[in-house]
């Protein structure tokens, strides 16, 4: 008999153990649960920081509370935390199996791609969340916006591509130029001048030098008088 009441006491501590842990589950849950609907108040009443903090926590109270991190996700774009949402639907969809709320992740995840002009991501997005709802018209209209962005961006980088070109040419040849300048500053500059100019000139020279011959034999320079005043120029 005392085998017996030791065996069934053991088992009733078994049981006891059991309620109590699927209790503190429950409690656990219901307390996620609480933080989750607090996030979700101060979501619709604009308060996006703080229902960021409250999704936070209840992340904290249950990691694997895998719809705090859609809300969470939700709370960083509407304030502008793009990064941050990309990461948090990420999570969500790589731990969901639901249809309907991974079109929306897909979506939502989409839309914050485009935020961070990351267009091929988006438009992947936006593809996978057709996948799941082919009917969504916002989800068809964004992806056709996504893909025209994308051509202007392309379009955008091609100019800037040609621009460049063209500046690194005219930079080239201006380098060119600017060597040419150099070279004829640096040789000497013959002066231009007419048949006339110099034929004036030498006329003068001839006349200054006949004046000079004839002051030296006025001071009786003899030399002076056997040099011959016409040269030939």
């Amino acid at each position: 008999m005392v085998e017996e009441i030791k065996f069934v006491w053991k088992g009733m501590r078994l049981i006891f153990g059991i309620l109590f842990f699927a209790l503190s589950l429950a409690s656990f849950a219901q307390k996620e649960k609480g933080i989750l609907r607090e996030g979700n108040a101060a979501y619709k009443a604009g308060k996006f920081a703080d229902a960021e903090r409250s999704y936070s926590d209840a992340l904290k109270e249950r990691n694997t509370y895998y719809k705090g991190n859609y809300n969470l996700g939700d709370a960083y774009y509407k304030q502008g935390k793009y990064t941050d949402a990309i990461g948090q639907y990420d999570t969500y969809i790589k731990n969901n199996s639901n249809k309907d709320t991974l079109s929306k992740a897909f979506h939502n995840l989409g839309n914050a791609y485009l935020k961070t002009n990351s267009y091929e991501e988006a438009i992947k997005a936006y593809k996978n969340a057709l996948k799941f709802n082919p009917k969504d018209e916002d989800t068809r209209y964004n992806l056709a916006y996504t893909l025209k962005k994308m051509q202007e961006q392309k379009k955008n980088e091609d100019k800037k591509k040609d621009d460049k070109k063209d500046e690194d040419k005219q930079k080239k040849d201006q380098k060119g130029n600017d060597k040419k300048d150099k070279k004829k500053q640096e040789q000497p500059q013959q002066a231009q001048m007419s048949k006339e100019e110099a034929q004036r000139m030498l006329d003068a020279l001839k006349s200054t030098e006949r004046k000079l011959q004839v002051q030296r034999k006025q001071k009786g320079d003899k030399e002076a008088e056997k040099k011959n005043i016409d040269k030939d120029w």
